[in-house]
């Protein structure tokens, strides 16, 4: 069974571990442009670890747990026993983000980040046009607090740089013996505009992030691996990527449809 991660995450990767593994290759460091959950660094074993992303939010909290977990997990457990009813949800939301420059890079304020994880609907992480977290009460009877998660993530962590960045920063970064493993924003059936972060993530986002993979991999032989939807399989089948076709769980829908939808994950290999 996969390790969870300390966040409730829409496109975690961790119900998918089984069929990801076979196809993330062999190498010292495991480079992540979109980190997320970090559902990958935690269900991996490499030397070391650059995990990014471009939400400071997230980045923050890994931070903040690397450099001291006990502090960051007694801050984060008085957020959970503050919210007794889910009022205490809206006052926290609108703490967050009323008084963010206050306590920005602050352990108690990536504590506030992770009650708000935990408690909101589906653990969603939006934000509006202002940058505001703006995801509604979940209206849970027992939200979970993750203690093992927590140190989980906290021993892992020493072998990893966290970085806040974009995908083309984090790129500029990789070394000859990395491997690279990307997880963007789904392409849509429609080709509508899906977000990364405060940001749209558009179809020529899509095409660049690829192209820029198929060339570190012409360049200096960098193995890459990629996860999407279906819709992006011709977008990389066209790139030389080989294509393997996987059935994944869904955990939000907007149509109320859970069953498993086509994904596919585009693998490059290391050359020989």
């Amino acid at each position: 069974m996969a390790n969870k991660t300390i966040l409730k995450w829409a496109g975690s990767k961790v119900r998918i571990m089984d069929q990801l593994l076979h196809h993330l290759p062999a190498g010292k460091r495991l480079v992540e442009p979109f980190a997320g959950s970090c559902a990958v660094m935690m269900n991996t074993d490499y030397d070391e670890y650059l995990v990014a992303d471009a939400n400071a939010d997230l980045i923050d909290l890994y931070q903040a747990i690397k450099d001291d977990c006990r502090k960051f997990t007694k801050l984060a457990a008085y957020w959970f026993s503050y919210c007794k009813e889910n009022r205490d949800f809206y006052e926290l939301r609108d703490m967050f983000n009323t008084e963010r420059d206050i306590f920005k890079n602050s352990v108690m304020w990536s504590g506030l980040f992770l009650f708000l994880n935990r408690h909101c609907f589906n653990g969603l992480c939006r934000y509006n046009t202002n940058g505001e977290f703006n995801v509604s009460c979940g209206h849970y009877k027992k939200p979970y607090f993750p203690m093992i998660e927590i140190r989980a993530f906290a021993g892992k962590s020493q072998r990893a740089s966290i970085l806040h960045a974009d995908w083309k920063d984090t790129l500029i970064q990789v070394e000859h013996g990395d491997v690279v493993y990307c997880d963007p924003p789904y392409l849509t059936n429609d080709k509508a505009f899906t977000q990364y972060h405060q940001v749209n993530f558009t179809p020529a986002d899509h095409e660049l992030l690829a192209v820029a993979l198929h060339t570190l991999h012409h360049d200096i032989g960098m193995p890459v691996t990629v996860s999407n939807s279906i819709e992006a399989k011709e977008l990389y089948a066209d790139l030389g990527f080989t294509i393997h076709e996987i059935d994944a769980p869904r955990t939000i829908a907007a149509n109320g449809n859970r069953q498993p939808a086509k994904e596919i994950i585009a693998v490059l290999e290391k050359a020989a």
